[in-house]
C-alpha cells in the first residue's frame, strides 16, 4: 500500500502537469521506494528552477551559466533537461538538507535516466563532489558522486561511482596519500553513448556497487589490468584481501564537512550538490556533461538489486 506522503506527491504533481499514464506509473514507482530524499523529473521549461516532485523538500536545482533547454522526451514527465557541456545545475551547500549525506554510518543510492553524449567530455551525473585544484591537492570536500570514464584506476569509459571518507585524496592505512581520490567501483560494461539508459549506484556503508540498465555486473580485481597494483587495493580490503572492482570495498563512511575543523585545510567550504558537472582540477566545466537528463533520484540508504531493477523497468528503457 502506498504511503500518504507518496499519494500526496503524486496528486500534487499530476494536478499541475499533463502526463501520459505510463509516465505517471513510472513516477509512482519511484515515489513508492522508501527513503527517497529527492526526485527530479525535469518537466520545467528553461529558466525555471527544477524541483523535486516528492511531498517534502523541493530541493530546487538552480541553472548555472544561463537557461538550460528542455527536450520533448523523457521517461518520467515526458521531458528532459538538455545539457550542453557549458551549463549545469546546483544546490548551494547550505541548502542541501537531507542530500548532505555524510558520516561513518551513512548509506546512499542514486538513480538516473539519461542520454549521454561524448564520454571523453561527459564525466559527471550528480553528487556532492568538489575535488580541488588537481593532483595531490587535499583541500577537496568530496562526499558521494555518480561519475563516468575515470581511466586512472581501471574505469575507462565505465560507470565509476565514488565515495570519499577524507574529502580530499585517498589515504592508505598508514596515512600515506594517493594523488587523487581512488575509491570507486567500476562497471564491466561501458556507459552507453547516444542512447537512453539508466545509471545507478548504491553504497551500504561497506561496498560501492555500480549498475547500468538495472544490472550490477560483478567484476573482480585484476591488479595489473585495472592499474590497481598498490597494496591498498590488493590487501587492505576485507580480511586483508582485495577491495574488488564491482562491488568495491570502501567501508570508511562518507566525509562530513565541519566548518571549524576544516577551516584551514578546506577553505572552500562544503560541496554544493551539482548535476552535470563537478569542481575538478580547478574548474566546473572541464568535464561537464553533454546529454539529456529525464530523471534523477537520491535515496538515503542502499537500495537492493531488486529495487534498482524495479526502477529501471519503470522507465520503459529497453536494454539491448
Amino acid at each position: 500500500m502506498r504511503s500518504i506522503s507518496t499519494f500526496l506527491a503524486v496528486l500534487v504533481f499530476t494536478a499541475s502537469t499533463a502526463i501520459a499514464q505510463e509516465n505517471r506509473e513510472a513516477i509512482e514507482t519511484v515515489l513508492s521506494v522508501p527513503d527517497l530524499v529527492a526526485f527530479w523529473t525535469f518537466d520545467e521549461d528553461q529558466g525555471q528552477l527544477r524541483e523535486s516532485v516528492t511531498s517534502g523538500e523541493k530541493y530546487p536545482l538552480q541553472e548555472v551559466n544561463g537557461p538550460i533547454g528542455r527536450y520533448d522526451e523523457g521517461c518520467f514527465s515526458g521531458y528532459s533537461a538538455d545539457l550542453n557541456g557549458k551549463q549545469y545545475f546546483r544546490i548551494p551547500y547550505a541548502e542541501t538538507g537531507e542530500l548532505n549525506i555524510s558520516g561513518p554510518e551513512a548509506q546512499v543510492s542514486m538513480f538516473a535516466a539519461v542520454r549521454i553524449v561524448d564520454l571523453r567530455q561527459s564525466r559527471t551525473i550528480a553528487g556532492m563532489w568538489s575535488e580541488g585544484k588537481g593532483a595531490k591537492d587535499d583541500s577537496g570536500t568530496r562526499q558521494y558522486s555518480l561519475l563516468m570514464n575515470m581511466p586512472t584506476y581501471g574505469g575507462n569509459r565505465q560507470l565509476v561511482p565514488h565515495i570519499s571518507s577524507e574529502g580530499g585524496v585517498t589515504r592508505r592505512a598508514d596515512g600515506s596519500a594517493f594523488p587523487w581520490c581512488c575509491d570507486y567501483a567500476a562497471s564491466v560494461s561501458e556507459v552507453p553513448e547516444e542512447e537512453w539508459c539508466t545509471l545507478a549506484f548504491t553504497y551500504d556503508g561497506e561496498y560501492i556497487s555500480a549498475y547500468i540498465n538495472g544490472v550490477m555486473e560483478f567484476r573482480p580485481l585484476d591488479p595489473v589490468k585495472d592499474r590497481r597494483n598498490d597494496p591498498y587495493f590488493k590487501s587492505e580490503g576485507p580480511l586483508g584481501g582485495p577491495r574488488g572492482m564491482n562491488p568495491y570495498y570502501h567501508g570508511r563512511g562518507i566525509f562530513k564537512y565541519d566548518p571549524e575543523k576544516h577551516a584551514e585545510t578546506k577553505p572552500g567550504g562544503g560541496s554544493d550538490f551539482t548535476v552535470g558537472a563537478r569542481f575538478a582540477v580547478g574548474s566546473m566545466l572541464r568535464e561537464a556533461t553533454i546529454g539529456r537528463f529525464a530523471g534523477l533520484c537520491v535515496f538515503k540508504r542502499a537500495l537492493t538489486p531488486q529495487e534498482i531493477l524495479k526502477l529501471h523497468q519503470a522507465t520503459g528503457i529497453e536494454t539491448p
